[in-house]
């Protein structure tokens, strides 16, 4: 990939961050592939009991990313994972990929799963952008929301940190250039990492357009309830703004669980972005007690 451009992804992690995984398969788990009509998603299932917690996860992260938190979770209740279009063995899919369209295909995906609904949904961070969305245009179907460092919605929208926002530009571009060579090869291995950022670049591009103008519709997310966690270590990379970037990421954070009437504000001081590494035990804490007050328990 380039020394350059591995820099540049180093940067860019704190901002909207970027995780890729080699890692294993989920413990005992059941593997799905679902038609979706216009293409086929991965997902696993692991657990049993309602209400079931739907984990979606980062840019560029495959959902074994959170496999250890994910396994916490199935030991008591009902847990399904997935990969979005074009990541891991997931088909690619229609474009432009905002939260609407992932929104829609995760839907469907669950409805085809027959997990039924109210659900957890837990997003991290871009996922967090899109539990968000879904909980704006099926507010029925969501039992509870946990984000864990959604993006900043004024950063995404523009508003502030502009000084940041040429390098998220930048960089959907150079994933757009890697996808854009490698449709173009001949290549098999270089025309599937083609398909993967071809969903990359489009993913990031509409989280500063579509997808930060879709969550920034949303007013009030009601009585659902809500739990927001903050990570506290800014990244270094960023140079003199990194620590005030990462007090407005947490500012904005606590902003966004005002907007349920049920939310709740968690600062992680000592974590990075990677909170469910970081923070595993808390974030597998919440998760559990969100699920065991929903049955009443």
């Amino acid at each position: 990939m380039g020394a350059e451009l591995s820099n540049r992804l180093a940067a860019l992690m704190l901002l909207v961050p970027l995780v890729v995984s080699c890692a294993g398969s989920v413990g005992e788990s059941t593997d799905r592939t679902i038609n979706l009509g216009s293409h086929s998603l991965h997902a696993v299932v692991a657990g049993t009991g309602s209400p079931a917690v739907v984990f979606d996860g980062g840019i560029g992260a495959r959902f074994e990313e959170y496999r250890e938190l994910q396994d916490r979770v199935a030991g008591s209740t009902a847990v399904v994972a997935y990969d979005r279009a074009g990541y891991g063995a997931s088909e690619v899919g229609p474009l432009p990929r905002d939260s609407n369209r992932e929104v829609g295909e995760l839907r469907t995906l669950l409805a085809r799963l027959k997990i039924p609904p109210p659900y957890i949904l837990v997003g991290h961070s871009l996922g967090g952008l899109n539990v968000q969305v879904y909980a704006r245009l099926h507010p029925e179907e969501v039992a509870g929301m946990v984000l864990l460092d959604p993006p900043p919605l004024r950063f995404i929208l523009g508003e502030e940190y502009t000084q940041l926002t040429s390098m998220a530009a930048q960089m959907t571009e150079e994933w757009q250039g890697v996808a854009d060579r490698g449709l173009r090869s001949e290549d098999r291995e270089e025309k599937a990492n083609a398909e993967f950022f071809q969903m990359l670049a489009s993913e990031h591009r509409e989280m500063f357009n579509a997808s930060a103008r879709q969550a920034s519709s949303i007013v009030s997310f009601g009585d659902i309830p809500l739990v927001v966690v903050a990570s506290g270590v800014p990244n270094p990379i960023l140079g003199d703004v990194s620590e005030s970037y990462q007090e407005f990421w947490a500012a904005q954070s606590e902003a966004l669980a005002a907007k349920s009437s049920s939310g709740k504000f968690v600062f992680a001081e000592t974590s990075t972005h990677r909170l469910h590494d970081d923070a595993e035990n808390l974030v597998a804490d919440i998760i559990l007690s969100m699920v065991s007050s929903l049955r009443g328990s």
